[in-house]
């Protein structure tokens, strides 16, 4: 237990980046910083790229706070694909596939990746002592691990793909969550795995297959889940709309600022609130999406 809050202690403030290595990207391996992933738009709903860090305001519970990194660059990301394989997606999941092998094609080619497959069970998809990958042949053959069958183990899954996540190299930590249901078969309350996202430095996105009539809609947990990291919710009511949706995710993530900074000492179990500004050189205000909050992992 003491391992596992010191692992997301580690992940959850950065030290100074290392310098770069020949991939042109850094990695980190650091304690003393919050890094948080941003993405700024214009009130039009374009990307917004060439800010500087002066452009930028950040605050900590209300009080601001001195940038000590800033970059912007398509820096690869360790990512995982979180997919639901319950017994309601069987007809759903080749289409979902095709989506997600197109997200990987659409994101930096030195992304590393891992597959989380999961029904009654949660488990990773690509093979034994391998945990990611940046081979296409060899994610698709990851995404089609398993049936389609019983029930569906949300949070679970999620809990594992975070510890999956801080085993990964870059600074950059992105989970994809498809699914079409409320979690019913986790051992891991809808609080558990609020708590572990907070004390974690994942970016969530959330694709919601649902119908309208379905009693077992999901939306509203993958929408909080996406707010809270910084990332965005898709409620899709179509098929048709997932390959589109997943090429908009792999964009949003080649276009996002990177911003550090040294949030001082925070009681264990505390939950701090953050808030990103950003003003364009001409004086425009832009629309900020990041992190909101983070919770200082317990050492008990």
């Amino acid at each position: 237990m003491l391992a596992s809050l010191l692992l997301s202690l580690l992940c959850l403030w950065p030290q100074e980046p290392v310098a770069p290595d020949a991939g042109g990207f850094s990695i980190s391996t650091d304690v003393n910083l919050v890094q948080l992933d941003v993405v700024v738009k214009s009130p039009a709903g374009g990307y917004v790229s060439g800010l500087k860090s002066e452009d930028f305001r950040v605050t900590q519970d209300n009080k601001p706070q001195q940038i000590k990194n800033f970059s912007m660059n398509e820096a690869p990301v360790t990512m995982g694909l979180v997919i639901d394989n319950s017994g309601s997606m069987k007809a759903k999941r080749p289409g979902v596939n095709v989506a997600a092998l197109a997200l990987v094609s659409a994101s930096n080619p030195h992304d590393e990746i891992f597959v989380v497959n999961f029904n009654d069970t949660v488990n990773q998809g690509l093979p034994t002592n391998t945990l990611f990958s940046d081979d296409v042949p060899t994610l698709r053959a990851a995404l089609w691990h398993g049936k389609s069958e019983g029930r569906t183990k949300l949070y679970d899954a999620i809990d594992y793909s975070l510890k999956v996540l801080d085993k990964g190299r870059m600074d950059e930590k992105t989970i994809v969550v498809v699914s079409d249901g409320r979690d019913n078969a986790s051992i891991l309350t809808r609080k558990g795995i609020t708590q572990a996202i907070e004390q974690s430095r994942a970016t969530i996105y959330g694709i919601d297959i649902f119908d309208e009539d379905d009693p077992e809609d999901n939306s509203d947990v993958l929408k909080k889940m996406a707010q809270m990291t910084g990332g965005e919710d898709f409620q899709l009511h179509n098929m048709t709309e997932v390959t589109n949706v997943c090429t908009r995710i792999a964009e949003d993530i080649r276009h996002r600022y990177t911003i550090s900074y040294n949030p001082g000492q925070g009681a264990p179990g505390s939950v701090h609130l953050i808030k990103v500004t950003a003003t364009s050189p001409t004086g425009q205000k832009l629309i900020v999406r990041t992190r909101t909050r983070y919770m200082v992992p317990d050492h008990k």
